[in-house]
């Protein structure tokens, strides 16, 4: 017990310091400023763990996001610091990379379906505005109408100074006189070069969506374009997985769960993109998220044979997009539909096992009697930084004993290992409390067999 009371002692004074480095970063406020990227005019909005760089000319694009010095996000080097206007692109749609907004459903069978060509709504002039700075920063992007869908996007975008959050908040407005109906899609290009030799991918990239139980897809998911049998994709443990390898295709998912995840094992970077699924809602083609993977893919020649695109005449390597639905919204003259998503970067391996309100599950918590102590192990990511507690249970449900255990950040890989009273105890979970004391949920729960616990 005495050796508890000194490691309990010793984490204490850990966890403080680090509270107070969190404090400081916190207390620096979050900023705007005019930049310049890739030769682009542009504008970054920036706090102590993120920075956010947008180019508005760009169909109001947010082109990249960096933490902890990590790029996420495609930039397409064939267009760096160029741009080129919709009546200049002819039609032909113009991949800047980045992230930003999109309607569904997608093709050129009538006026219902969005073509994917060049129009104000992707490649328009938006317009930036400031809405906040200092302890909170929200921008403003909005668009000009765009005559093919009837629609007119407006985005703000959000940042605190606590933590690495983004949140999004879209606004798409009918400026006809008559009714249309969309989805919108929030569609993200994710870097897929490898870091260490940028003519080749990343074979350690990785997706992950839970799929539902009661999916309307033959295994869960639905290829819509590309190989049935992509080796790319599979499903365990409730999770639809990604491995991202250079074939085209695309892949929907009807997920309930209202998150899908991208990791990369290399540089052990993931980020999480969250928005509320609404049950029962119509969404576009059963499809809450969606997986594309750009790469060579089959085709057809003048002649009807079939052949496979070479790998040096796809035109852009390597990337793959991130999609998050909303549901079907129906638009009277002049309605306004708003859809709200999160981001949240964080640190993970390949060891991905899901997402919580806390952060990313690697190792799932486990706990384990040692006498009359609890050997806590696990693997984690956090979204936000603080300490994390451990609470322990005893037979009756009435909680024992609450233990600080230590500090943690975003920006860190969570290794724990502890050990923790376990005398009577029989269930244990350890939650994040952020800076502020707010308890942002547990990053795992188990109960222990044993003398005192479960069988």
């Amino acid at each position: 017990m005495k050796v508890w009371k000194c490691a309990a002692l010793a984490l204490g004074f850990a966890t403080t310091a680090a509270r107070a480095q969190s404090s400081v970063a916190a207390a620096q406020p979050c900023t705007v400023r005019a930049a310049t990227f890739d030769g682009w005019p542009a504008q970054e909005m920036a706090n102590a763990w993120v920075q956010l760089i947008f180019v508005p000319e760009l169909g109001g694009r947010l082109m990249q996001v960096i933490f902890g010095g990590h790029p996420y996000l495609f930039v397409n080097p064939q267009y760096e610091g160029k741009y080129i206007s919709p009546e200049e692109a002819h039609g032909d749609w113009i991949n800047y990379g980045g992230d930003k907004i999109w309607p569904l459903p997608e093709g050129d069978r009538d006026e219902e379906h969005w073509n994917g060509a060049s129009t104000p709504l992707d490649d328009g002039v938006y317009k930036f505005s400031v809405l906040s700075q200092g302890e909170r920063c929200t921008v403003r992007l909005d668009g000009p109408p765009d005559p093919p869908t009837g629609l007119q996007y407006s985005r703000e975008i959000s940042i605190g100074t606590g933590s690495p959050e983004i949140e999004f908040h879209a606004i798409t407005r009918n400026y006809t006189g008559h009714s249309i109906g969309w989805s919108v899609q929030s569609v993200s290009q994710y870097n897929l070069a490898d870091a260490k030799q940028p003519d080749g991918y990343n074979h350690d990239l990785w997706a992950f969506t839970p799929v539902n139980p009661h999916s309307a897809y033959l295994d869960s998911y639905h290829v819509r374009d590309g190989l049935a049998n992509d080796p790319s994709y599979s499903v365990k443990d409730g999770l639809f997985r990604v491995h991202w390898k250079y074939v085209e295709s695309e892949v929907w998912i009807d997920s309930t769960a209202g998150w899908l995840a991208v990791v990369d094992g290399a540089s052990k970077y993931a980020m999480v993109e969250k928005t509320r699924h609404f049950d029962n809602a119509d969404y576009p083609g059963k499809a809450a998220m969606i997986f594309y993977k750009n790469g060579p893919g089959a085709r057809l020649d003048s002649q009807g044979m079939p052949h496979f695109t070479p790998p040096d005449q796809v035109e852009t390597p390597y990337y793959m997009e991130a999609e998050v639905n909303s549901p079907m919204a129906k638009l009277g003259p002049g309605d306004v539909y708003t859809f709200d998503t999160q981001w949240f970067p964080c640190r993970l391996g390949l060891d991905f096992h899901g997402a919580v309100d806390a952060g990313v599950i690697g190792d799932p918590l486990q706990a384990v009697r040692q006498g009359d102590q609890i050997e806590l192990t696990g693997r984690f990511g956090v979204f936000y930084p603080g300490h994390l507690e451990a609470r322990l249970y005893g037979r009756g449900g009435d909680e024992q004993r609450v233990v600080d255990l230590h500090a943690v950040s975003p920006r860190d890989l969570i290794e724990l290992h502890q050990t923790v009273p376990g005398s009577g105890i029989v269930r244990v979970s350890v939650h994040l409390i952020d800076q502020n004391d707010v308890d942002r949920g547990a990053l795992g729960e188990v109960m222990l067999a044993g003398e005192d616990g479960a069988s």
